[in-house]
């Protein structure tokens, strides 16, 4: 086969909701992409891609994408859309949204997004100025990390943790709730590394996932009971007096509290509540104190239950009980972002944001949707980009139910007709990452990355910030500059480029280079907590915190009003149970006597690539992981199609019969469309929408469930 013809080529950074963010080079032959490769020269990406994106410049051009402004011309849900122009588009949301605001006030309309683009103009918050102008509802983010960010700045403050780089020094590398080769695979190869120096690598998950498989260990611990476990090897690690108590003297707050708190959770109670062996967790305990460097890289899965942020303070005081931090590779890792010096108030505009505004939290769209939430002014518009809730958020059916409200004004700009798009009104056509510039910060290392526009935006789609200096104008706002740069302008204006992190670089250098590692150390001498130095209020790991609160219930206000309100946090980490598990909830168990968890699929990135048949063939069709035993109870074989169901709705997919999970708990990946499925149904038809313990997180992994053969 003939070489493409070498063509112009521009840096890109992958758009996608990720901790790998891959440096990429588009090819550019005739104005087409025609290749995206991994940057080659990138230290973290090393110019590997996942599958996901090993073609995406054919993505650029499927041909269901939705190239022009589209109106529904039929029922909600039917699919059934004209194309009409830009200009009428804008002009029907103008239209609606004033008779809206005259009649309901403007809170009546909720904009919602999550990171179907993760750049910092494209991305999350790329609206939340226009809307925060506008004065529609809040909607607050807590898909998640919120739980897991909550505990992580409770006890270390915003810190970036250990450079994931650095993870080749280290001896004893813990992957908790992480499925790595799937979900961060650029990470891997420096586990690999270290692994082939002699480091152990422990992987504890509820299930055998691929990563698991790779590791010398897999831990199991049941669903939700990570926070027993943690509680358990502090326990073993204090009793066997394998505590650093020098660092721990010296940097941290609370022990004797922590100390005291632990004394019950002996490796025999664990046990029981967990799974796992009393033998084993004393082995850890011993194994994770003693092979220095050691260190945990927590996924996010770990807050995806009741307890979850209780879970995460737990986790991240075993390394500091350890003196892990005193090692180079030793530590911990949750998300560097909190190194990256972005004006986050200059990009969401917080300051517009008027008294008293009602705020939804974005799990409960459902509830916000079908009038089930009170709320002071009642939601008849929704506007939707960068997410798929009908995919992604829990309580789908709920969601779907209110969608279908004739009364509710619905506009999403998306790439295809999602099962989301499908009940808009107006459909808007957005670019994809190769057609619009941006700048990438990243959840996973500490790389900023340029994202070029290589090619011009196909049919009619626009990007994401050229959506809303539209609506600004469409909607009056010419005034303000801050809603009209362009965007170059705003990413000078959104980076603090006089931050220490940035060295002295700007654009010229991103232009020349494609990517900056900040300068907070490298990874063969970044030791931010030898000493310390935490940006906690006491510059220590704080065990023991006082007087903290939750979030309330949503709508809730004092996020943006300066009252201070919600729940008391408990001062120290601990143990607290899932809502839905057989000791929990013994007569709910009755009814759904299996626990499900829904981690990321290999081959689907949330829901992105779910639509394209390809796709769909490597990662395979829906599917249920269950345990010979709970098959064999249920006459369940290999292959035979099932339905998982629970009291909020149901799904369908094939069964795989396995022992890569334990009895009582099935295993469904995220992503699949319902309108692509057996029946119109995906794994979070079954997921509940109350909130974890801190942050408001998700609790997609603390959910009950039964699975039945069907014919």
């Amino acid at each position: 086969m003939n070489e493409l013809p070498k063509g112009k080529v521009f840096f890109g950074g992958c758009p996608h909701d990720c901790p790998d963010t891959c440096a990429m080079i588009y090819e550019v032959v005739n104005d087409r992409l025609v290749d995206v490769r991994g940057n080659k020269s990138h230290p973290m990406t090393r110019g590997g891609l996942c599958v996901k994106l090993k073609d995406y410049h054919d993505h650029h051009y499927n041909p269901d994408r939705v190239l022009h402004p589209l109106r529904r011309t039929g029922p909600k849900g039917s699919g059934a859309y004209e194309q009409i122009s830009w200009d009428e588009a804008l002009s029907e949301i103008k239209s609606r949204w004033d008779d809206i605001i005259a009649k309901y006030g403007s809170q009546a309309i909720l904009p919602y997004s999550y990171l179907g683009n993760e750049g910092l103009v494209q991305g999350l918050t790329s609206g939340d100025a226009f809307f925060n102008r506008l004065g529609s509802s809040v909607c607050e983010k807590t898909f998640c990390a919120s739980g897991s960010s909550t505990a992580w700045l409770l006890t270390v403050g915003p810190t970036g943790g250990v450079d994931p780089e650095s993870f080749v020094h280290a001896k004893y590398i813990v992957i908790w709730a992480c499925n790595s080769i799937s979900t961060n695979l650029h990470h891997w190869p420096f586990v690999l590394e270290a692994q082939k120096k002699g480091a152990k690598v422990v992987v504890i998950d509820a299930y055998r996932s691929r990563t698991a498989k790779a590791a010398d260990w897999h831990i199991c611990p049941k669903p939700g009971t990570d926070g027993a476990l943690a509680m358990g090897i502090i326990n073993a690690m204090i009793e066997q007096d394998l505590v650093d108590q020098d660092w721990v003297d010296k940097y941290t707050v609370g022990f004797p509290e922590l100390k005291d708190r632990a004394r019950d959770f002996t490796p025999e109670y664990v046990e029981r509540i967990t799974g796992v062996s009393a033998a084993d967790i004393s082995t850890f305990a011993r194994e994770f104190a003693t092979a220095q460097p050691s260190v945990i890289r927590m996924g996010v899965a770990l807050e995806r239950h009741h307890g979850g942020g209780q879970t995460i303070r737990a986790v991240c005081a075993i390394p500091a009980l350890a003196g892990s931090w005193r090692h180079l590779g030793g530590g911990l890792l949750q998300m560097p972002l909190w190194e990256f010096p972005i004006h986050w108030d200059r990009v969401c505009r917080p300051d517009w944001i008027k008294p008293d505004t009602q705020v939804i939290n974005n799990l409960r769209l459902g509830r916000a949707l079908t009038g089930e939430m009170d709320l002071d002014t009642p939601i008849m518009s929704f506007f939707c980009y960068n997410t798929n809730p009908v995919s992604q958020a829990p309580e789908t059916n709920k969601i779907v139910q209110g969608l279908q409200r004739e009364d509710l004004f619905t506009v999403v700009s998306e790439h295809f007709v999602t099962d989301t798009a499908k009940y808009a009104d107006i459909i808007l056509p957005a670019t994809m990452a190769g057609e619009h510039d941006d700048m990438m910060f990243s959840w996973g290392h500490f790389y900023f990355t340029l994202n070029q526009k290589a090619i011009e935006p196909r049919g009619e789609a626009i990007s994401n910030s050229e959506l809303f200096r539209r609506l600004a104008r469409t909607m009056g706002f010419d005034g303000d500059d801050r809603l009209l740069m362009s965007d170059a302008e705003q990413i000078e204006h959104f980076i603090d480029w006089s931050s220490p992190a940035m060295a002295g670089k700007g654009m010229d250098y991103f232009r020349e280079h494609g990517y900056f590692h900040l300068a907070v150390g490298t990874p063969d001498d970044r030791l931010p907590h030898a000493e310390g130095n935490f940006p906690t209020e006491s510059g220590k790991v704080q065990f023991l915190v006082e007087g903290a609160k939750n979030f309330v219930a949503p709508p809730f206000r004092h996020m943006y009003t300066g009252r201070q309100s919600g729940e008391d946090v408990d001062p120290l980490p601990g143990f607290v149970p899932p809502r839905e598990s057989a000791d929990t909830a013994p007569d709910l168990a009755k009814l759904y006597p299996l626990n499900i968890i829904s981690p990321k699929s290999h081959g689907f990135l949330n829901s992105c690539y779910a639509n394209e048949e390809h796709k769909i063939k490597g990662q395979g069709e829906q599917f249920v992981m269950i345990s010979p035993l709970d098959a064999a109870a249920r006459q369940i074989r290999e292959g035979d199609p099932v339905r998982v169901f629970n009291k909020r709705g149901d799904f369908e997919g094939y069964a795989r019969v396995t022992d890569d999970v334990r009895s009582g708990v099935v295993v469904a990946t995220l992503g699949y469309w319902r309108s692509l499925n057996r029946s119109d149904g995906s794994v979070n038809s079954i997921s509940s929408d109350e909130h974890c313990g801190l942050g408001n997180a998700p609790t997609f992994s603390d959910n009950l469930v039964e699975v039945v053969r069907v014919n």
